[in-house]
């Protein structure tokens, strides 16, 4: 058989990459620092090319691993995961799910039996039972594919005179994902990783990558126009900021720049929260219809004349718009420009703020928009009073303004999250200040998350606090990640609000609810980790305990929290009570109907 030496020449030959050199190039490219994974026979060959240019960093579990993987792709553009074969890669179906639903680009990366292996008889940690006739290797490759996410093996050589391709398909995979805010799914046959593979002349920079595929869209100035005559006529106008923002930051800072220099103001969507520092003037929070709790929300409901409204999801969730409870007012704005983005890299919009940075638009008085401001930055709560859900994000609110500390927020799913709502989520070095999954809402992504979020500080020098709060449910699925956030010196405080049960939708008592017993020691477990331990009953007792735990290191404050109705969140009752209203409940109709000014609660779509 010819060579490739024989059939293209020794110098080109001698000059070809390992296909592990050329996967850390490309990754490097792309920026990445740092994948978090959990080690195994078939991807050790691969983490040997890895290890060195980028940092390979455990994880208690593959599932957390590729959640930590979505919060760095949340904060820097891009994450990655690596695990090995089936057993190792399939536990991170939820992760790629979550990427999917909230439009990550994430990397998610297995080793795979070498080419060489694959004969009649089923390898170890391949998916087939004893008594099966035909071995399938391609259960996890089929798995997230029915997720709807792009998964392929990557190949060796066909003809022994002609190097793999396989770099080059990696390269392209990692576009796409890069490219389409997609996870993307890719398995490494462990026998490729030292094989010559074709030389890659990678593009000087990301801005030459995407130059490629820039189009020039008609017809913005247009729009822009038509916005600019809207703008000059409305006396209260708002620009209402999408979660498709979140992964384009230049443009999300084009449009707040924007704001601020004209005077507009400008509110988030629920899941857009967090990125932007909410404690500017001109922004009036994450406006989420009856269930909001921003400052903004009586200028939105009751003044606004006019929305410009950037980025927000194709498709709306019923979470993200009220619940469809029919309640969002600027769902149903009847003078409203909506620009949803439509284009790859919202390259739309961006032609749209093109010509709206052009225009000579009327500078707005300030003063116009803050009149609720002081009236909501004073509902400080007493600081004899006892600390639960009712009063817990006014206690976190009063301490950043006091202390002058500005918290990384990461709620977990359960009522910690719809408390956290209410939280103003300000200034942050990493870009984000508040980093949740509110559209999937998988439970016990908070400590891999915060795992992410440290990492990223570390990078950046930065001493900013995590503040990640939590129940004892979710923080029973996760706390074997503390290990991690340990060697890390991570500066974490956990908000553990204990009330021995799974109580968001508990609809009895069966034992499934009992998320934690009674004997339970939170502070000797804690402990083992390094951390320091507070508990707190009141909100002067949280003031102590925050104080001392934003000067750094690993903290747990336990908050006894009662289950009773009245001390939940006022988000929390606003929404068991819609729920308990679609259920028929007459009770619950007539309370929803006087929250909502005598409005019927409408049917989900």
């Amino acid at each position: 058989m010819t060579s490739i030496s024989q059939n293209l020449g020794q110098a080109y030959s001698e000059q070809l990459p390992s296909l592990g050199q050329s996967l850390c190039d490309i990754l490097c490219f792309f920026g990445l620092k740092r994948l978090y994974g959990v080690g195994g026979d078939f991807v050790a060959n691969l983490i040997n090319a890895l290890d060195g240019p980028l940092q390979v960093l455990p994880s208690s579990n593959e599932m957390h691993a590729g959640f930590s993987a979505c919060a760095q792709a949340e904060l820097t553009g891009l994450g990655a995961c690596l695990t090995t074969y089936t057993v190792g890669s399939l536990p991170c179906v939820s992760a790629a799910a979550l990427a999917r639903t909230e439009g990550l680009p994430v990397i998610f990366l297995s080793g795979a039996p070498g080419e060489n292996e694959i004969h009649g008889h089923a390898l170890h940690h391949t998916v087939h039972p004893g008594s099966g006739w035909h071995t399938d290797l391609n259960a996890a490759l089929n798995a997230f594919k029915a997720l709807g996410i792009r998964a392929e093996r990557l190949q060796g050589q066909r003809h022994q005179g002609q190097p793999n391709v396989a770099a080059a398909r990696f390269f392209e995979l990692v576009c796409e994902a890069v490219q389409t805010r997609q996870p993307v799914y890719i398995e490494v046959p462990r026998d490729l990783v030292r094989q010559p593979t074709q030389s890659l002349r990678l593009p000087q920079d990301l801005d030459e990558l995407n130059a490629t595929t820039r189009l020039d869209l008609a017809g913005a100035g247009l729009i822009a126009d038509d916005i600019c005559s809207r703008l000059v006529r409305a006396r209260h106008p708002l620009v209402y900021l999408g979660e498709r923002l979140r992964m384009n930051t230049a443009l999300l800072q084009r449009i707040v720049h924007f704001c601020q220099r004209l005077g507009l103001p400008y509110a988030t969507s629920w899941f857009a929260k967090g990125m932007v520092d909410e404690s500017h003037p001109l922004c009036m929070g994450a406006y989420n219809g009856v269930f909001s709790q921003c400052r903004g929300q009586a200028y939105i409901e009751a003044n606004v004349d006019y929305v410009l409204e950037f980025g927000t999801a194709i498709y709306d969730s019923d979470t993200n718009n009220a619940f469809a409870s029919g309640t969002h007012a600027i769902d149903t704005h009847p003078n409203k420009t909506l620009l949803k983005g439509t284009a790859r890299w919202e390259l739309d919009l961006q032609a749209v703020m093109d010509a709206l940075e052009m225009a000579n638009l009327p500078i707005r008085n300030l003063a116009l928009f803050n009149q609720d401001k002081d009236l909501f930055e004073a509902l400080a709560p007493d600081t004899l009073s006892p600390l639960g859900y009712a009063n817990l994000a006014e206690a976190i609110n009063q301490f950043q303004r006091a202390a002058g500390k500005d918290f990384i927020l990461v709620p977990e799913v359960g009522n910690a999250l719809f408390a956290a709502f209410a939280l103003e989520a300000r200034g942050s070095d990493v870009g984000r200040s508040f980093l949740a999954n509110p559209w999937y809402a998988a439970m016990g992504t908070s400590l891999p998350y915060a795992r992410a979020i440290a990492d990223e500080l570390n990078a950046k020098g930065s001493p900013q606090p995590i503040l990640l709060l939590t129940g004892d449910g979710g923080f029973n699925f996760q706390c074997n990640e503390l290990i991690n956030l340990q060697k890390q010196n991570a500066n974490l405080i956990i908000l553990y609000m204990r009330n021995n049960v799974f109580h968001l939708g508990k609809c009895g008592d069966a034992p499934i609810y009992a998320c934690n017993d009674l004997r339970f020691d939170v502070a000797k477990l804690i402990g083992a980790y390094g951390g320091e331990y507070h508990q707190c009953q009141s909100v002067d007792r949280l003031y102590e305990a925050l104080e001392v735990a934003t000067r750094g290191g690993l903290h747990l404050i336990e908050v006894p929290t009662s289950t009773e109705p009245e001390q939940q969140s006022p988000i929390a009752i606003k929404l068991n009570t819609y729920i308990s209203a679609k259920n028929g409940n007459p009770e619950a109709l007539i309370s929803w109907n006087t929250l909502c000014g005598n409005l019927p609660p409408t049917d989900a779509q």
